[in-house]
């Protein structure tokens, strides 16, 4: 049996690493995905150890792993990880440098290879009300939804063509992106969830916006589409935190693909144990 372990949007927050790094310590996960929203947010270094940026990626994030891999020596797992939306561009850097020391392997937009399995990486969520949109794309077209800030509105963190800004679709990075015929074997690792599922149900009820009722699924039409046409094993989630509370699940099936969601609302670290092989048995525990 393979133990793979799934997190998303620790949010830089100190104690939740550490208990993963124990957990993956005394587990000895063969894989350990991390699915954005990894760092911490720039008005709230008080849940980090060190500041934000470079220095947190340096200084916490690589050191930590980097204890993890000397107590574990060859059982140390393959990190696989992507960014999300609260995290800047601009850290990819750092995190290629730590990639290149063996510490995780960066893999956005990028697939490779674990046995069997094919895991995919992709960061990029429709357009929020926030105002960093370094891994904000619009969907399948140029509509935002009421309340939210088109791509070429907000501030980068990185510089972007305007073309990538007004052009560039989850739709059709999702097809550049499953270059493979058949997707039984592969695993999606998508910060962002589905449209109209139980991962991506946000706390919206009765808001209005200039007289239109605001969709409480804020989830990717894009997403949800891909799923259902190429139907991959399996499509690991984030991004919405209080999506599991509201509905009551934090994982659904879509024909034959699961989904999973690690994003949770709570001061706790959601951890996703499952088998690629053994999917309905997958488990998420609050630590």
């Amino acid at each position: 049996m393979s133990n793979w372990f799934f997190v998303s949007d620790l949010h830089g927050r100190a104690e939740r690493y550490r208990k993963l790094w124990e957990a993956v310590a005394a587990e000895q996960p063969e894989v350990l995905l991390l699915g954005g929203d990894l760092l911490p947010h720039a008005f709230a270094s008080s849940h980090s150890t060190t500041g934000d940026g470079d220095d947190y990626i340096h200084d916490f994030l690589a050191a930590g792993f980097a204890r993890v891999r000397e107590v574990l020596g060859g059982a140390y797992p393959r990190v696989l990880v992507i960014l999300g939306n609260d995290d800047g561009r601009s850290a990819e850097a750092s995190l290629l440098e730590a990639a290149a020391d063996g510490l995780w392997e960066y893999i956005h937009f990028r697939r490779v290879s674990v046995g069997d399995y094919h895991v995919f990486g992709y960061s990029f969520v429709p357009p929020t009300p926030f105002l960093l949109k370094d891994w904000e794309r619009y969907d399948v077209s140029r509509y935002v939804d009421p309340g939210c800030v088109p791509p070429e509105a907000g501030y980068h963190s990185v510089a972007v063509t305007e073309s990538q800004l007004r052009a560039a679709t989850i739709a059709a990075d999702l097809v550049n992106l499953a270059d493979l015929d058949d997707l039984g074997h592969a695993v999606f690792l998508l910060h962002g969830p589905p449209y109209r599922t139980s991962l991506d149900r946000a706390a919206l009820d009765g808001r209005v916006i200039d007289h239109a009722p605001v969709d409480v699924h804020v989830g990717s039409v894009a997403m949800t589409r891909f799923i259902e046409t190429r139907q991959p094993l399996l499509t690991l989630h984030g991004h919405i935190h209080e999506s599991a509370r509201l509905c009551g699940t934090w994982r659904e099936q879509l024909g034959r693909t699961w989904m999973f969601t690690a994003a949770h609302d709570g001061p706790e670290l959601a951890l996703v144990r499952f088998d690629p092989a053994r999917l309905a048995e997958a488990t998420r525990t609050l630590l």
